[in-house]
C-alpha cells in the first residue's frame, strides 16, 4: 500500500505557530512518526507540504495510479478550496482528512470542509495523534 500525505498552508511552520492551537511538535516530527507508523502497518509513506494551492492540486492528479489512498491535512484550505476538494473527487482515491485542532471547537468558519464531502472520515483535535489515527484508519479501510 502507498499513501500520500498532503500538508497544506502554514504547516511547515509547526513548532512555533501558534503552539498554544497547534503544539510544539515539527512538521518534520510529524512526517517521522508517519514513516514509521507507515512501516509498523506494512504501507509506504510519500509525504508533501505545500503552501500552494495549485501545488496540492498537481499532487492529488499526479496520485492517481501512484497511491492508494491520501491522507491530507488541508489547513485553511479546508474552509475555501474547492479547487482541492474537486481534485480529490476526480482521482476517485480513498480520502481521510486530518487536522491537529478541532476545527468544530473554534471559530464557526472553520467548521466548514469542503473536503469532508469526499474523504471516508474526519479526524480532528488530537494533535500529531489525528495523523496517526488517520494513518491507521486509512490503511485499515484500505486492507477491507
Amino acid at each position: 500500500m502507498k499513501i500520500l500525505v498532503l500538508h497544506g498552508p502554514n504547516l511547515n511552520l509547526l513548532g512555533t505557530r501558534e503552539p498554544a492551537v497547534y503544539g510544539k511538535v515539527t512538521l518534520e516530527e510529524i512526517n517521522a512518526a508517519l514513516l514509521k507508523l507507515g512501516e509498523e502497518l506494512g504501507c509506504s509513506v510519500s509525504t508533501l507540504q505545500s503552501n500552494s494551492e495549485g501545488e496540492l492540486v498537481d499532487a492529488i492528479q499526479a496520485a492517481s495510479g501512484k497511491f492508494d489512498g491520501i491522507l491530507i491535512n488541508p489547513a485553511a484550505y479546508t474552509h475555501s478550496s474547492i479547487a482541492i476538494s474537486d481534485a480529490l473527487s476526480a482521482v476517485s482515491l480513498p480520502v481521510v482528512e486530518v487536522h491537529l485542532s478541532n476545527i468544530h471547537g473554534r471559530e464557526e468558519f472553520r467548521s466548514k470542509s469542503f473536503v469532508a464531502r469526499i474523504a471516508v472520515g474526519q479526524i480532528s483535535g488530537f494533535g500529531i495523534d489525528s495523523y496517526l489515527l488517520g494513518l491507521r484508519a486509512l490503511c485499515s479501510y484500505l486492507k477491507k
